[in-house]
């Protein structure tokens, strides 16, 4: 029986999932009626981005299970890789 993580990245090609993935940072900052989080993971360099309507307890410290696909932002004409994070649950 496939779980529903499972059932994501067969739809969805692009689509990457991570496990038991150590947070090293949390930060959340307001953007316009959104909260824009960004997390940074143990070992990985690229920052992981979800929006949420409220704040959210801080991950910092936590195992997390994540769901994400990478993303290229421009900002003044130089490139940032991302990762946009669909789901992101505590391990």
């Amino acid at each position: 029986m496939k779980s529903e993580t499972d059932k994501l990245i067969s739809k969805h090609g692009q689509l990457n999932q991570s496990d038991n993935m150590k947070v090293v940072s949390h930060v959340q900052r307001e953007e316009d009626d959104w909260v824009r989080n960004t997390v940074m993971l143990e070992g990985i360099d690229v920052p992981f981005i979800y929006r949420r309507k409220k704040l959210y307890q801080s991950l910092k410290g936590a195992r997390v299970n994540i769901t994400y696909y990478r993303q290229v932002e421009e900002v003044a004409g130089i490139e940032f890789e991302t990762m946009k994070v669909v789901r992101i649950k505590r391990s």
